[in-house]
């Protein structure tokens, strides 16, 4: 299904069944090391200092999901996610804590639940430990993933489970711009638009399940739109390669609406896929480190 993107909204790209579907995706490349503050390898960022992020503790972000097929155009299910800070193995860290689920409604025809935990240092942004919780319409996924930054070579340890594979532990491979979904979306948010390029390819490598993906962004440029609920917002346009698989076409981009002002907030997505439309849009905010200066004109309540 779709509520890996939900939860992730700019970042999370792969179908939540891709991984049963192994010989339609390509492994990631490995990519080069990069510095450990602003990792100028990955995707460009601003500074990953703590006091220079564009997020804070406290914040916590709503979705709506929706999906249209024909003349069907509804609302299909809701997320959160909450950013948390903690010490974690005596390191200071953020906690991300992010749950989706289906309407009540939607409940009857396809169940899904998710949850997602991540935790990565608040200097620095470098992962730690990451969990995922799916059920999905009767499909059941688990991961818990341990970066160990100190091995020789640093790898993820991983034990992932499947109700379709069973149980297994394996070593992922781990670089400086390898991430779990919630902590690369939180990354991205980051971007320093000073020296990212319009039409130009960016990758992002993200690790789930047992696999590691590589996937890309484009910057298209800023625009203007109206969100529901929210108004007009002035916003950075991107669009971000989907994965084809068992849910997406693949040879569509999925497109990414984020507010043009610091916070970087993902206000609006839509994603193409084998049957119908999902989009998604952002419908609560509290705790932001900035104003939402990107709204222009509230919509009426």
């Amino acid at each position: 299904m779709i509520f890996t993107i939900l939860l992730c909204t700019c970042m999370a790209l792969l179908p939540m069944h891709a991984q049963e579907n192994a010989d339609s995706i390509q492994r990631a490349d490995t990519l080069q090391k990069a510095d450990s503050v602003t990792r100028t390898a990955c995707v460009p960022v601003m500074s990953t200092a703590e006091d220079s992020l564009v997020f804070q503790a406290g914040e916590e972000l709503s979705f709506a999901l929706q999906y249209t097929w024909g003349a069907m155009n509804t609302d299909v299910g809701h997320a959160t996610i909450r950013l948390d800070t903690l010490t974690f193995n005596g390191e200071k860290a953020f906690l991300i804590d992010a749950f989706g689920k289906t309407t009540r409604f939607f409940d009857w025809v396809f169940k899904v639940r998710e949850d997602f935990k991540s935790w990565f240092t608040r200097d620095g942004m470098r992962p730690l430990k990451f969990t995922r919780d799916t059920y999905e319409g009767g499909y059941v996924a688990k991961n818990t993933y341990l970066y160990d930054w100190n091995a020789q070579e640093p790898v993820i340890h991983a034990d992932v489970y499947s109700s379709k594979r069973g149980q297994k532990s394996l070593d992922l491979p781990l670089t400086p711009c390898t991430f779990d979904l919630p902590s690369l979306f939180y990354f991205a948010r980051n971007m320093n638009f000073d020296v990212v390029d319009p039409g130009k390819r960016y990758p992002m490598t993200f690790a789930i399940d047992d696999e590691v993906f590589n996937v890309y962004f484009i910057l298209h440029g800023r625009e203007t739109i109206k969100v529901k609920g929210i108004g007009e917002v002035r916003t950075i346009k991107f669009g971000a390669k989907l994965l084809e698989g068992e849910v997406f076409k693949g040879e569509e981009d999925m497109i990414i609406y984020i507010s043009d002002d610091m916070n970087r907030l993902p206000v609006y997505f839509e994603a193409p896929l084998l049957v119908g439309r999902a989009t998604g849009r952002l419908t609560e905010w509290e705790g932001l480190k900035h104003p939402f200066s990107s709204i222009v004109n509230r919509s009426r309540k």
